[in-house]
């Protein structure tokens, strides 16, 4: 019976050791699986990045941003300039209605 005790406390340590083992094994799955995500993750925002590099250089091929801002200048002076024009065509016109009116009392 000696033998079979000895036997017993070893495979008791063995299983112990094969339980430490099995956890160790799970624990890296679940961090692998966490490493895929992160991974996944990254190569999205990656082709994201390339996405958007793509749109600027067709962006810069069509105008380059002093271009644009130019032109977004044009647009609002040309946006002034209406308001302008507007103002002084409605001044005209009331000063007309008022002479119209002025010699049709006279």
């Amino acid at each position: 019976m000696p033998d079979n005790n000895g036997w017993d406390t070893y495979s008791k340590l063995v299983l112990q050791q094969l339980e430490t083992l099995s956890a160790g094994i799970e624990a890296l799955r679940t961090e692998l699986q966490d490493v895929k995500g992160q991974l996944t993750e990254l190569k999205a925002k990656e082709d994201k990045v390339q996405e958007l590099k793509v749109w600027k250089d067709k962006m810069d091929d069509v105008a380059s941003p002093p271009q644009i801002k130019s032109a977004l200048e044009d647009i609002e002076n040309l946006k002034i300039y209406k308001t302008k024009a507007m103002t002084a065509f409605m001044v005209v016109q009331g000063i007309m209605a008022m002479a119209l009116a002025w010699s049709k009392l006279g």
